[in-house]
């Protein structure tokens, strides 16, 4: 099955669930997340068949004559199994949140206008899927804007909410200047080169072309790019957005936020500096822009997530946080061999990791604001005498957060500290152990909530059943993974 077959079925998806929501009267809208997360998971299980245009020049990709604009290798496949995996869990975790959106969309016995929550985040899919595959700056983008726009609608969503209007306008705000950089800069970068195909601007820099690339100009594209991608992932500069709109956007976006827009704004980036790390023309002065801008998002998220009381906004910093080691991890430089992991394998093992921890304190954190009716710290006091079980849970997957060892937390930090060591970053790894000490702090303050504050008048929690179960499998997986990484490994080769 030729594998842009994966893209074309999730837009379809997202259409029908659209249609459907609109011309099917119900009173209960979960019947919409439903079927998105089974539609994702029937797509899912296509994706060990689907073969790239090398693998089969014939069949269907024959009848596709655009297919310089695709690519389908084993990062690619990676990427959007990472893309449908963390849609269903946000669906999912939708679902269970839905009492929420009714009360702040139409009222709280109503949810008519909710059913679009669940189909929106299938069309953000399909964007970060073509992100994985994309090849040419041209298509990149547009990939990247469908995702863009579709979080727009997500953050300010609850309509009736002063909080998600305010993080939606924002987002608004500062997205259309990230774009502009990241247009202005693919200009810069097209009017240096002469291209958008990324295979071609590898090309020229390796042979005698090179010498007629205005090298000012390329690296002066290649910081404003990733100036623009640097709101995608969340790192400085770009990063005053995210403390704001993690807050107040709806619980499900803000972890669609975290997990998918960060991956997708990574892939984009892996697939961007890759042409420019590969010639000693611009390798130099690339790795430099990344180290620094790493060295800033680290000192930032962490020292920042100190002294926050609101554990939304804790999850913002910390996003920044992870960004920055992410970005020590492309710092490096590491190309992949046969018997070791390149920065980009690093990089995508440790988005893997995130994906589990992140997604399950979202779970936990959704129903905390339901049933405590509140975000901050303080609303975890005495978890663990109310819900010792679900405490337990959160205790292990913010350790994993903060990297502690036997998690899944602690094989993505240790693979970036080892690229960061082997490269002789000596400064960036002095600023990262900082940086995750800091963590361990702002991360146990939660678990000090949790298991030695008194609950107080606070609500007893327990979990729906859909949330109980991605709990339950996403922190028993991040302890297995901590132990043993292979499978994640595997998706890699």
């Amino acid at each position: 099955m030729p594998a842009y077959y994966l893209e074309a079925l999730t837009v379809t998806l997202g259409l029908l669930l659209l249609l459907a929501e609109a011309f099917v009267s119900s009173k209960s809208k979960a019947w919409v997340g439903v079927a998105a997360a089974i539609g994702l998971v029937f797509i899912l299980a296509f994706t060990p068949f689907a073969i790239g245009p090398d693998a089969s020049p014939g069949s269907g990709w024959a009848k596709w004559t655009l297919w310089n604009f695709y690519q389908f290798d084993p990062l690619s496949r990676f990427y959007k199994v990472f893309a449908l995996v963390t849609t269903i869990l946000v669906v999912l975790l939708a679902i269970d949140y839905r009492k929420i959106l009714a009360r702040y969309t139409d009222h709280p016995g109503s949810e008519n206008g909710t059913g679009e929550f669940y189909a929106l985040p299938v069309l953000a899919c399909s964007g970060m899927m073509w992100l994985a595959s994309a090849k040419d700056l041209a298509g990149a983008f547009v990939a990247l804007e469908l995702v863009t726009v579709t979080f727009y609608i997500l953050v300010a969503f609850m309509r009736r909410n002063v909080g998600s209007l305010e993080a939606g306008v924002k987002y608004l705000i500062l997205g259309a200047l990230s774009t502009g950089f990241l247009v202005y800069g693919i200009a810069w970068v097209y009017g240096s080169t002469g291209t958008m195909d990324l295979d071609l601007i590898a090309g020229m820099l390796e042979d005698g072309r090179s010498a007629s690339i205005p090298l000012t100009g390329l690296l002066f594209g290649i910081a404003l790019v990733m100036v623009g991608l640097g709101f995608k992932i969340g790192a400085v500069p770009m990063q005053v957005w995210i403390p704001d709109v993690y807050q107040g956007a709806p619980t499900p976006t803000t972890a669609f936020l975290s997990v998918g827009s960060k991956a997708s704004g990574f892939i984009l980036m892996i697939h961007f500096l890759e042409p420019f790390l590969s010639s000693e023309l611009t390798r130099g002065p690339v790795l430099k822009l990344i180290g620094v801008l790493s060295i800033a998002t680290l000192l930032f998220g962490n020292l920042a997530a100190i002294p926050q009381t609101n554990f939304k906004r804790l999850l913002g910093y910390s996003s920044i946080a992870h960004a920055g080691f992410l970005l020590l991890a492309l710092a490096s430089g590491a190309p992949g061999t046969d018997n070791g992991l390149g920065s980009a394998q690093v990089v995508s093992v440790y988005l893997a990791t995130y994906l589990l921890m992140t997604l399950g304190v979202f779970f936990i954190l959704a129903q905390v604001r339901i049933q405590r009716d509140g975000e901050s710290i303080t609303d975890f006091n005495g978890l663990g005498q109310t819900n010792p079980t679900l405490a337990l849970a959160l205790t292990v997957l913010l350790a994993a957060l903060a990297g502690v060892p036997l998690t899944a937390g602690f094989i993505g930090k240790f693979l970036v500290f080892q690229l960061a060591v082997n490269a002789g970053l000596w400064a960036a790894i002095g600023v990262a152990f900082i940086a995750a000490a800091a963590g361990f702090y702002y991360y146990l303050n939660v678990v000090r909530a949790m298991w030695w504050v008194q609950p107080g008048q606070k609500a007893h929690v327990t979990l729906p059943l859909i949330s109980k179960a991605c709990v339950a499998v996403l922190t028993i997986a991040t302890l297995v993974f901590g132990i043993w990484p292979q499978p994640i490994l595997a998706l890699l080769k």
